[in-house]
């Protein structure tokens, strides 16, 4: 009787390992990536925008960082495009950010296509899990009596 309600336990316990693997820090600006840069600078122009979310371990949209917390600044460089590079706040200095391409987030789900789609996975999930609690109680029956 313990074996099966060990085995019945250990499959309720929740298991979830999520993380997405990250070639290198960056910060998203304006719907374009930007790969952070071992250069720093010293001057730089107007402000213009914010780290607005951080994740070390998931993807978003808008102005995405996987480096830099939440309101971190970026700002203009002098006399250079931001389609070329800008730069980010990183502690007391300046940090240069080189944009290498539009941020393609997720796919081409909206946010609620995407809510709806982990909505049934994990109800797939969790029918799972019922089916085999099932079979499993079936055959500890089937074998005892």
């Amino acid at each position: 009787m313990r074996i099966p309600f060990l085995i019945l336990l250990v499959l309720l316990i929740p298991v979830s390992a999520s993380a997405t693997s990250w070639a290198y820090a960056f910060v998203v600006w304006d719907g374009y990536e930007y790969k952070m840069t071992d250069d720093y600078i010293t001057e730089v122009g107007e402000r213009i925008g914010e780290v607005t979310t951080h994740s070390e371990m998931e993807q978003y949209g808008g102005n995405f960082s996987n480096a830099y917390e939440k309101g971190t600044a970026y700002f203009r460089v002098p006399g250079v495009s931001t389609d070329e590079i800008m730069a980010v706040k990183d502690g007391d200095r300046y940090r240069v950010a080189e944009r290498v391409g539009e941020y393609t987030y997720g796919s081409s789900f909206t946010d609620t296509d995407s809510g709806v789609a982990k909505g049934i996975v994990i109800a797939f999930l969790f029918f799972g899990v019922f089916l085999t609690i099932m079979t499993i109680l079936a055959f500890y029956y089937m074998k005892r009596g």
